[in-house]
């Protein structure tokens, strides 16, 4: 009797042990916990912590992560912008789980499934871009917008799945090699017309400033030159009165004054040859008065 009943507890301790550790879960801070009863969602639970459901099989517990996971491309895939070029382009997306009840219901909890969704997002969102833009909008200033774009039209498609997108991103974004030289060919003749269009804008402003700069100057010239002839003038007919005034007082001196500017002039140039009479009436100031 004994035995049996060692027995008996020995299996009640190991059910009992059994309930427990069925009934009794953890959830990581990393981690959702949705409790299903036969197949069917019962609830979610997103605090972490220690968690008591029914043990099974009334009630099973399955773990989604909530980190942010990475969708990277292996090989870069084609594209045709609105010039019917092709493109090679690889990009990345960043997501989350946010509604496990949603993301459950539509992949039955398979991230490879959610990864496989997303990427024909992804691909089907940068096809519609990249169909209305050129290549050089593209890689250049309408890049962000491109992106902007994208990760709108994708995000609004996730939340209906339960899936947050965090971001979409282009790591490369390169030519085939069939139309590189074309376009680069065409690429450097733009730059080099805009490059001519400046240096003609810039000539012609240069032959405006320099016409501009002569008119001023040929203008104030002109006025210093008339300011100077009016002073000239002034100061011509003051002297004048001057020598007029001191003339008249002393006659002689007159003469004697007149005479000294006329040697001057005269006597200017040493190669000159004069020919008059030494005691000529021209030289009665140089002679030595007895």
């Amino acid at each position: 009797m004994n035995a049996n009943r060692l027995i008996a507890a020995g299996i009640a301790f190991i059910a009992l042990m059994y309930v427990l550790s069925s009934s009794i879960f953890i959830v990581d801070q990393r981690k959702f916990a949705v409790v299903f009863s036969f197949g069917q969602i019962v609830r979610v639970i997103e605090k972490p912590g220690l968690q008591v459901k029914w043990p099974a099989p009334f009630e099973n517990v399955r773990f989604f992560d909530r980190r942010i996971l990475t969708i990277d491309n292996p090989e870069a895939e084609r594209f045709i912008t609105a010039e019917k070029k092709n493109l090679l382009v690889d990009s990345y997306v960043k997501w989350r789980i946010v509604d496990p009840r949603k993301f459950f219901i539509s992949f039955k909890g398979d991230e490879r499934l959610a990864q496989d969704r997303l990427t024909q997002l992804v691909r089907s969102a940068l096809n519609e871009e990249f169909t209305k833009r050129t290549v050089r909008e593209l890689i250049s200033d309408q890049r962000e917008e491109v992106m902007q774009g994208i990760r709108k039209k994708v995000a609004d498609d996730a939340s209906d799945i339960g899936v947050e997108i965090v971001d979409v991103r282009l790591k490369r974004v390169d030519l085939l090699a069939e139309i590189s030289d074309s376009v680069y060919r065409r690429m450097e003749a733009e730059r080099k017309r805009v490059a001519n269009e400046l240096r003609s804008t810039g000539a012609a402003e240069s032959d405006k400033i320099r016409a501009n700069a002569e008119r001023q100057r040929d203008t104030i010239l002109a006025e210093a030159y008339r300011e100077a002839q009016k002073i000239k003038g002034a100061g011509d007919a003051k002297a004048a009165a001057l020598y007029a005034e001191a003339f008249g007082r002393d006659l002689n001196f007159a003469q004697f004054y007149q005479s000294l500017e006329a040697y001057r002039s005269a006597f200017k140039d040493k190669k000159d040859i004069m020919v008059v009479e030494p005691n000529g009436e021209f030289f009665k100031y140089l002679h030595k008065k007895q």
